[in-house]
């Protein structure tokens, strides 16, 4: 199914995301996480691309279509093109296709200073634009509440957003966030510059300290000063800054759902138990 079928259906979309295993690791963890977050009935699960923009024998791919062919769930694979010619995309989408595998996420990707950028897609929307006339699929693609790193200014962002739905994005994920109205005013404008798809919100729950921080300094999301007390309060107790981060998590859902918003998007950072407890509390209001 495409994913922006699920949406306008009086409901609240619910997805998470994974990520496959680093290179050295055995594939068979993401596995049996998959396994255990089929049983909270999620309505699409996005695979990434990996790590440094690598992507191996494209084990997002398998990854993808192990979920929507033996789970029975919809899934979005996420590609990137910072780092691909055009003829390592076209092998990619053929793959995806063999696979079953009917949605993208399409991202520019992050610069990986050991691998230098190619320069057949320079942007997101490049690689849209691409991929919706070469072949059939469903595109999703990131926004970002408070503008990409490398934006000049957030009309700008905004600018290209609408440049990305224009190539031919049909639904559209957040980064990830801290604060609700940081979200819901980049969704005002948005709007107003007529990004009419749906828009889900990205939500990622605190587990530890310096995870959060090292992806605060990749993203450049900023920090209420009420998250913080919490890290600073909790950060040398990781149990207990796990169930504070899963309490700030459902905080901030709860808001969002109650405010109408298209759909939530949970980074789940491939740990079931975080995914569960969150579903469990907020499954009522979706």
């Amino acid at each position: 199914m495409k994913i922006s079928e699920l949406f306008g259906k009086g409901k609240c979309v619910f997805s998470f995301e994974v990520f496959p295993p680093k290179k050295d690791m055995s594939a068979d963890a993401i596995y049996g996480t998959l396994d255990s977050l089929k049983k909270l009935a999620p309505d699409f699960i996005s695979v990434t691309y990996g790590a440094g923009g690598t992507n191996g024998d494209n084990i997002t791919g398998d990854i993808a279509s192990y979920i929507c062919n033996d789970l029975k769930i919809n899934s979005a694979a996420h590609l990137t093109c910072v780092s691909n010619t055009r003829e390592d995309i076209d092998i990619i989408l053929d793959d995806l296709k063999k696979k079953g595998v009917e949605n993208i996420l399409a991202l520019r990707g992050d610069i990986n200073p050991e691998r230098p950028p190619k320069n057949d897609f320079l942007y997101a929307s490049d690689l849209i634009d691409y991929i919706k006339k070469n072949a059939d699929f469903h595109i999703s693609a990131a926004c970002y509440p408070e503008s990409h790193l490398d934006s000049p200014d957030f009309i700008s962002d905004i600018r290209h957003l609408k440049e990305k739905q224009d190539a031919g994005a049909e639904h559209m994920i957040s980064q990830l966030f801290f604060d609700n109205d940081l979200f819901y005013n980049f969704l005002e404008k948005a709007r107003i510059a007529g990004i009419t798809v749906p828009i889900e919100a990205g939500i990622m729950p605190v587990t530890n300290k310096k995870s959060i921080e090292r992806m605060v300094s990749m993203c450049g999301a900023s920090l209420p000063a009420k998250f913080t007390r919490i890290m600073a309060k909790y950060e040398n107790n990781p149990e207990a800054l796990r169930d504070a981060g899963i309490a700030y998590a459902v905080d901030q859902i709860v808001d969002l759902v109650a405010s109408g918003v298209d759909g939530i998007h949970l980074y789940t950072m491939n740990n079931p138990y975080i995914a569960e407890k969150i579903s469990e509390a907020v499954s009522g209001m979706l």
